[in-house]
């Protein structure tokens, strides 16, 4: 089943090392880039993307190992980090004219989005991230009989084999349940949508796994490396983030000020999959950031 956001244009664009992306395009005006996050494709943007490109252009692609672009094998760690995903969306941008865009990103998107605007400073202006925190904190704050909430975190970082075999023999059951499991409104993804992200995701086992194993390895040491430098970043910042710390007892917002000196970090409670659940709420974020 192929399901395309309306009114966007569809590219294979070169990303790191030429590596074939499936990118959206459409909209004139300031760019941003939005990236999406698991169990999902570009199309979780839909809403979002819609209305952005009423005034901006918006770039939406499918990130390495998932969706329509392509998925290399984790012949190392840093085939999957998040600093070489985060090229693929400089890459992405610099084909479409854009040297200097906004940045926004769902969960593993998030991620990308985090290390891109640590990397790359210069090109990113605003940088938002949705419901995640930044990979080395997130491994910090996981412990203890609450850390089962993310199970799949130290499933896939286990090394290769065993992860993919155990996902692959009920795929549908796996991915669907983060589907079911993180969404307050089960409307928000409708059947196709929800047939879109399953079939994308069983096609790409391997290469979400991966992407995974770099964040319990390769994206650690880069964040540490981060820390102990005192890099921070350098744009206006907007996190949407549901409280986790009631549950698993941190102050997210403290977290995220240690590396983002311009911040709004604004608690919400509209489900994980912000930019469907609540489209309006994430548009209007978008939006003032970019204002910033």
């Amino acid at each position: 089943m192929t399901i395309r956001i309306p009114g966007f244009e569809y590219r294979s664009i070169p990303g790191s090392g030429g590596l074939p992306m499936n990118v959206a395009v459409a909209g004139s005006g300031s760019p941003i880039v939005l990236l999406h996050g698991f169990p999902q494709t570009h199309l979780m943007w839909r809403h979002v993307a819609a209305d952005l490109a009423r005034d901006h252009t918006v770039i939406v692609p499918d990130l390495r190992g998932y969706g329509a672009s392509a998925k290399p094998d984790a012949t190392d760690g840093s085939v999957y980090s998040k600093r070489t995903m985060a090229v693929d969306v400089i890459a992405i941008a610099h084909a479409l004219g854009h040297d200097r865009f906004a940045l926004a990103g769902h969960d593993r998107g998030a991620l990308v989005a985090f290390r891109g605007g640590l990397d790359h400073p210069d090109a990113i202006s605003h940088l938002a991230c949705l419901d995640v925190l930044p990979t080395l904190d997130m491994w910090d704050v996981m412990r203890g009989a609450t850390a089962a909430i993310g199970f799949h975190l130290y499933l896939m970082a286990q090394p290769p084999g065993l992860p993919e075999q155990l996902i692959a023999g009920a795929s549908d059951a796996f991915f669907g349940h983060f589907l079911d499991a993180w969404t307050a409104n089960p409307q928000a993804i409708p059947a196709g949508v929800r047939q879109v992200y399953l079939d994308a995701s069983r096609a790409a086992i391997t290469s979400i796994t991966a992407d995974y194993r770099a964040s319990a390895t390769v994206d650690i040491q880069h964040d540490t490396a981060d820390r102990a430098a005192g890099t921070r970043l350098a744009m206006p910042v907007t996190v949407l983030q549901q409280d986790w710390g009631a549950a698993l007892g941190f102050d997210a917002g403290a977290l995220w000020r240690a590396w983002a000196p311009d911040l709004d970090h604004r608690t919400v409670s509209i489900g994980h999959f912000m930019p469907e659940e609540a489209p309006e709420t994430v548009t209007a974020a978008l939006r003032q950031l970019l204002t910033r």
